[in-house]
């Protein structure tokens, strides 16, 4: 489900191959082979369908930033690669149709080999959320009925659905994913997203932490999960072989590299190499 860790037990993705100079055909191609060629373990792509404008505060980004869409991005990422895995990091998944979104996927992890991540969150951007017709109180219920309803067409024999946001039977959908089961990660800070995640899925996804606070989300996280699961960090400082071991002792699994917004491609380039995994993996 997972790739064996490296010897250091830990192994090395990039966020957002999917926006600034990556998001035109040129950029997105030469990043995904770039990567690949140097041995980042995975490709994450990041999620918003639209920004609020003017920006508010909790936005991550300006409402002109460039981003392609999660998905579709990862359909094009997987014709430029042979080996990386391919990840929405982390798609928010109350705002997709989700036999819509469960289709797309499939078609991604059919195409790129079995090479697809599943990771989700039930979003915190209210303008976004609004726009797309979902309300703040419903995010996590719907998160929760969605990730069952496409896991239901992923996996049983006669797809059924019956919840309060979602609901069908009598059809299906071909083909199913390569992956029996597609793995899937839960991002998210919350107590909430911690039960997800060690009810949910097989890993989660902590964004822009440091040490200290990947220490005490993974204290959270293990408090309410009987099980291990596979972690990611997107990490708030630097990355030197030392911090990366001090990752590792933690318990993470995976350090996803996040891109500075605004580079160059030459820039994003020379970053990418700069962060390369040998360059602190042993």
């Amino acid at each position: 489900m997972f790739p064996t860790p490296p010897s250091t037990g830990l192994s090395i993705g990039l966020h957002m191959p999917n926006g600034f100079a990556a998001a035109d055909r040129q950029g997105a191609a030469r990043v995904a082979r770039l990567a690949e060629s140097l041995g980042y373990e995975s490709l994450w792509t990041a999620d918003h369908i639209v920004l609020p404008s003017p920006r508010v505060d909790s936005a991550p980004l300006e409402p002109d930033a460039p981003l392609l869409d999660a998905v579709v991005s990862l359909a094009f990422l997987a014709a430029h690669t042979e080996r990386i895995l391919l990840a929405t990091g982390c798609v928010v998944l109350p705002q997709r149709d989700p036999l819509i979104l469960a289709k797309q996927l499939a078609s991604v992890d059919v195409l790129s080999g079995g090479r697809l991540i599943f990771g989700v969150g039930a979003g915190y951007l209210e303008p976004e959320l609004r726009a797309l017709g979902v309300p703040m109180s419903d995010r996590g219920s719907r998160l929760e009925e969605y990730l069952a309803a496409i896991r239901s067409l992923w996996q049983d024999e006669k797809p059924a659905f019956d919840g309060r946001h979602v609901s069908f039977r009598d059809v299906d959908a071909h083909p199913r994913p390569l992956q029996r089961p597609v793995p899937v990660v839960i991002g998210g800070h919350s107590p909430a997203a911690h039960r997800r995640a060690a009810t949910l899925a097989d890993g989660w996804y902590g964004w822009m932490l440091g040490l200290r606070a990947t220490a005490t989300q993974l204290e959270s996280l293990r408090a309410v999960s009987t099980k291990p699961l596979h972690i990611s960090i997107t990490p708030a400082r630097r990355l030197d072989p030392a911090t990366v071991r001090s990752y590792a002792e933690l318990g993470v699994d995976r350090l996803i590299v996040a891109t500075p917004p605004g580079l160059s491609l030459p820039e994003l380039e020379s970053f990418i190499t700069r962060n390369a995994p040998a360059e602190f993996l042993t």
